[in-house]
Order: structure tokens, then C-alpha cells, then sequence
């Protein structure tokens, strides 16, 4: 967490997982307010997840890793992302401490905007009433964020996250207002797609919190050294050559060279099929051309 705060802020709370039409909705105001009042748009994250801490579940998959939240947010105008490593100890730290410690003297809040239903402190027992008497008491103004706008934020996080374990990144994606992005480091694989035509890169992922959408064949585009790349990307286990452990392989149209050990951001577009098993390497690069094919088609009708 960043302790040389110099500026004094306007600040919101929350996970933002997704950062999608919802949340940007919350950081236009943020921005807007930082402009009218000189302060500076910032936002208070907590990492890892609450749920990961206090229940024990590692079983959370986010929308988006740290890094791609804080490019995101860069995006939409956040200058300063703070993330508070989240531990049993801070779960316990009172309303007051969390407030004069954090929000006040570390963060130097000037105005919070923050959920009707927002609940913080220990046990969760101080709201949005509580932090207005805070705010007489250290000098910030509280701004609440509406019921409906808070509504919108939870539908569309839970309509995401569904919608890409189905493989519906067009509904992902449109409730995003971005591409949703897989983001890794290129890896050395069997070398298999290249021995058919195919030369695939294979994307690791190092972050074991990240949802990876459901198996299948996605277009794709990336920006490789300053150029946009389209692509076919199979996520899947490789069943025709009985793959075993799932894999992320991006066959990129047109680039022949080495991409080892480059970080990638790749950004899925749409999906074209389940993944399938073949009888033959031979039926696989016949699909994989059918592939190739539907996915120039979509591409010509694309708004790049």
C-alpha cells in the first residue's frame, strides 16, 4: 500500500472486479468531483479477496488481475490505486482506526463516495451514516452513490462472470464496455500446431485467481510490439493429442516470430466453437482452417 500520499483525495472503496459500465459510472463522478475540487481520483482496494481470507475460499475466480485493474483504471482516469493487503488482523481493525488511519492520514480524504449499503470496520458494523459522522469529525465529505447505481454494479459483476463460464464473451464484453483480456507470459509448448500449419504461442497465467472463460476456440487480437495482431486462441486440454492439463494457445495470423518470455494482454472478441477431439491430426487441420476461415469472415464485419 502507498503511505507517500502528498495530494489530498477523492476516494471510493470497493473490490471493482471487472471495472465495467457499472463501476465506470461511479469513476466518471469520481473524476468529475477531482477536477471541480483539485484532488486527486484514487481508489482503496483490498487484495486478496476478503472471501479468500476470512472463509477460506480459493475457489474465487476475479475478472480482472491487479495489473489489469490498474491499467484499466489508468484508462478511466484513476491516477492512484491503493491496495490494501487484506489480513485477519485488518478485518479486525475498528471503524474509527480504519477511517482516521487509513482513509485520513495515509490516504488524505477530502471526499469519499461510497454505497448506501456499503458496511465497514470490524464485523462490518459501521455504514454510510457512520462515515457521514466520521466525515464532520475529520473534516470529508461523504457522497452516496444511489441504490439503483449500486443495483447495476452487482447485476452486471454477476452477469459477467456468468456469462464467461458459459463462453458468451459477446454479453461479457458489452457489459464491460471493454474487451475482456487474458494477460501471461509466453511459454514454450509441444509444438504440435506447428508441425500443421498452425505455430501456436501459449499464454501462462500466472495468477491462480483469474477466470479463464469456458474451453473453446476464441478470436482474438493483441498488441504486439505496437502493432494489433488478430488471432485464433483454443482454450482446452488438447484432446487430439490427449492433453491432460488445460492450455491457452493463440495462433496469430500474421506473425512468424518468436514471442518466449514476452507479456502479452490478449483480448477475446468471440468465440467460435467448442473444443473437439479428433480422430487425426489431419481432421484437426481441416477444422482449423474452417476455423481460419469464419474467423477472416468476422473479422471483415469487425469495428476495429
Amino acid at each position: 500500500m502507498k503511505t507517500n500520499q502528498t495530494l489530498n483525495t477523492v476516494l471510493t472503496i470497493g473490490t471493482f472486479d471487472g471495472v465495467h459500465i457499472g463501476h465506470q459510472k461511479i469513476i466518471k463522478r469520481l473524476v468529475e468531483v477531482a477536477n471541480n475540487k483539485g484532488l486527486q481520483p484514487s481508489l482503496l482496494t483490498f487484495f486478496p479477496h476478503p472471501r479468500m481470507v476470512l472463509q477460506k475460499d480459493a475457489n474465487i475466480k476475479l475478472i480482472n488481475t491487479i495489473s489489469e485493474k490498474e491499467l484499466l483504471l489508468k484508462r478511466f482516469g484513476i491516477t492512484n490505486l491503493v491496495v490494501k493487503k487484506f489480513t485477519k488482523d485488518f478485518s479486525r481493525l475498528t471503524a474509527e482506526a480504519f477511517v482516521e488511519d487509513i482513509l485520513v492520514d495515509q490516504l488524505k480524504a477530502k471526499h469519499v463516495i461510497i454505497g448506501y449499503d456499503h458496511h465497514f470496520g470490524r464485523n462490518r458494523n459501521a455504514n454510510i451514516n457512520d462515515l457521514r459522522q466520521f466525515g464532520e469529525q475529520f473534516d470529508f465529505d461523504v457522497e452516496e452513490i444511489s441504490m439503483q447505481d449500486i443495483n447495476d454494479v452487482a447485476i452486471s459483476s454477476t452477469k459477467i462472470r456468468a456469462a464467461l463460464n458459459e463462453g458468451d464473451i459477446k454479453t461479457a464484453n458489452t457489459y464491460l464496455g471493454y474487451n475482456f483480456m487474458l494477460t501471461g507470459t509466453i511459454i514454450k509448448g509441444k509444438g504440435i500446431g506447428k508441425t500443421i500449419g498452425y505455430p501456436t504461442a501459449n499464454l501462462k497465467i500466472e495468477e491462480t485467481y483469474k477466470l479463464i472463460p469456458k474451453q473453446g476456440v476464441y478470436i482474438v487480437q493483441a498488441i504486439i510490439d505496437n502493432v494489433l495482431e488478430f488471432g485464433m486462441m483454443n482454450i482446452g486440454i488438447n484432446p487430439t493429442v490427449s492433453g491432460t492439463d488445460q492450455s491457452i494457445e493463440i495462433h496469430f495470423f500474421n506473425l512468424n516470430k518468436s514471442l518466449y518470455d514476452k507479456k502479452l494482454s490478449v483480448q477475446l472478441l468471440h468465440r467460435l466453437r467448442d473444443e473437439q477431439k479428433f480422430d487425426s491430426l489431419d481432421l484437426l487441420k481441416r477444422q482449423l482452417e474452417i476455423d481460419n476461415h469464419n474467423a477472416s469472415e468476422f473479422l471483415k464485419t469487425y469495428d476495429k
